[in-house]
Order: structure tokens, then sequence, then C-alpha cells
């Protein structure tokens, strides 16, 4: 019977320490990535249907707002090839309730942006890739680089994009190329503007702003997180 009050205490004492445990296992940093399953974007692009509409190599960019469960609660794209317009509007309708994979920054879930380029190709047989980045570098040598994601909330003072005020004469959407170095722990160390599409308007300043003061999961090569110095183009479009 003595041995009762033993187990019992650590039984207790095991389940006490569950919640620390598990947060423990949890990594540091884990960017939002595609994931698998029906509600994966790789997998809701219908590459021969594409192939069936006459739709020739190409590529899009799109940018996401995934919240903390991995889900896109907004998403756009943009900077697409010419000739392009079967493969913009595949991606476009399915990126609609397109699923990632949670994020996590500094062991807690949290919501990102996630940039990614799909690139349809015809080369053998029709075939789509999706790289979660839009580096021109990175993309010509296909690698496997995930870009930093800006963070909402924890400490991170990013808060999303905001167009400049006033906003443009008229509806437009403007891309602003910014160069970004981001440290392996998700600190930015370096911001400036390299090419803004729909100059004069404010949205460099505005792109600036949002930026700055932004905490990341950082990038992520071959798997493991890393510096980057990268070329991120941000997009504005209004609101429709």
């Amino acid at each position: 019977m003595r041995r009762i009050p033993s187990l019992l205490a650590l039984f207790l004492l095991l389940g006490a320490a569950l919640p620390i445990e598990a947060q423990v296992q949890r990594p540091q940093f884990r960017p939002a990535v595609l994931g698998s399953g029906p509600d994966s974007l790789i997998n809701r692009i219908d590459a021969k249907a594409l192939l069936e509409k006459g739709q020739k190599d190409g590529a899009v960019m799109f940018c996401a707002m995934v919240d903390k469960n991995g889900a896109a609660l907004q998403a756009w794209t943009y900077r697409p090839m010419p000739g392009t317009e079967a493969l913009v509007e595949e991606v476009t309708k399915k990126l609609e309730g397109v699923k990632f994979t949670a994020p996590i920054y500094n062991y807690q879930p949290v919501p990102v942006l996630l940039y990614g380029t799909v690139i349809f190709s015809t080369t053998d047989a029709a075939k789509v890739r999706i790289l979660l980045n839009q580096d021109p570098n990175e993309i010509k040598e296909a690698a496997d680089l995930i870009a930093p994601q800006p963070v909402f909330g924890a400490d991170s003072k990013f808060d999303g994009l905001t167009p400049p005020p006033g906003g443009a004469p008229i509806p437009l959407t403007a891309v602003v190329d910014l160069r970004m170095k981001v440290s392996r722990e998700g600190h930015l160390q370096d911001l400036a503007v390299l090419a803004e599409e729909a100059p004069g308007l404010g949205f460099a300043e505005a792109a600036v702003a949002d930026f700055r003061d932004a905490k990341f999961i950082p990038a992520f090569r071959n798997g493991d997180p890393t510096d980057s110095d990268i070329v991120m183009p941000v997009c504005y479009k209004p609101s429709e």
C-alpha cells in the first residue's frame, strides 16, 4: 500500500510537467510552408487543366496572410509573366481557403505574411513548382529557400501592409522591391528600397515604415534557419 502514494505523486509530477515539456519540444522557429493534404496549394493547382487551356511556361508571385493555425485569411497574386492569364486565374482561385503549416516564432504559434512564387512548366509533362521566396537569384537557382516571414504580434511591431496616406489618384497595384537582411534569430539588420512600381506616390516610404520594426521567422535554407540577404517584392493592392 505504501507504493500507491509514491506512484500517485509521480503521476501528478509528470502530468504537471507535460505542458512545459511540450513547449520545449516545439521549435523556436518554424515557417509556414505548403504542407500536405487536399488543402495544400501544391495539391490544389490543376496542372493538367492548365495544359488543356494552352498555358505555356510561366510564373506568378503571391502573398498570403496566414493565421497562427496555418489558414490563409487573405491572399493575392502579382507580377505575372506575360501570357499567364490561365495560371493567374488558377492560382488566385486555389488560394481561397488554402492551408499552410502553422508558423512558430519563439516557440509560439503566430500569424505571418508568407511570400511565394508559382512556376508552371510544360517540359516533358505539365508540372507545378512552388518556391516560398521571390528573390530573382534564388528563383533562378530553384533554391530550397524559405524567405523570412514577418510576424504579427509577439514582440514584432509589424501590423500588415498600410498604403500611403491619401492613396493613389486611381486604384492601382504598386510593388516595392525591398532588400532585407534578416539574421537567423529573426532580427532585421538592414532594409533598403531597390525599385518601385508606381513611383512618386509614397509606396516606397510606406513599405519601409511597414517593415522597419518587424520581427521575422528567419529564412530557412535546406531545412535550417539561416542569415539572409534577399529581395522581397512587397505588393500593395487596392481594396476590392
